[in-house]
């Protein structure tokens, strides 16, 4: 198994959707929308998804800026996901055939050069969230009784 900082729990809660999700310390809750049936009590996994490369991306930035003294104010970003099929596979059957697009745009704030700026914007690439999901992830499952 591979290391990891903390144990993620999660289990059914109210509604269609709903889950409970604890984290070390930290509780919260995921949901779906009204209108794919859940109760819009929380984020979507796919919302936690992006917020997790969001703020692992924000995060890395900061880091890198106040390692370099670079007069990083602040970070913003915005993420979408979505689904493309892939340009080879327009014909395909196959609904395996498409990609998952993530668009990621950052503002960064602060009196800056161009080449902090393209600097920043290479060090958002080496965030380790980011690196995860554009690895390969091998997800291993084991049913545990009670």
């Amino acid at each position: 198994m591979a290391e990891s900082a903390s144990i993620v729990t999660v289990s059914t809660a109210e509604g269609k959707f709903q889950q409970n999700i604890r984290v070390g310390q930290h509780r919260f809750v995921a949901d779906e929308p009204l209108s794919v049936g859940g109760i819009d009590s929380g984020p979507s996994p796919y919302d936690l998804l992006l917020a997790a490369l969001g703020s692992c991306t924000s995060m890395t930035i900061k880091m890198y800026a106040d390692f370099k003294n670079i007069p990083l104010e602040s970070v913003d970003i915005e993420l979408e996901h979505s689904r493309d099929h892939a340009e080879d596979c327009d014909n395909c059957s196959n609904d395996d055939n498409r990609i998952d697009v993530i668009d990621r745009s950052i503002i960064l704030r602060g009196e800056l050069t161009d080449a902090q700026r393209q600097k920043l914007l290479e060090i958002a690439e080496k965030c380790p969230v980011h690196k995860t999901l554009e690895n390969r992830i091998d997800i291993h499952t084991t049913e545990v009784r009670d």
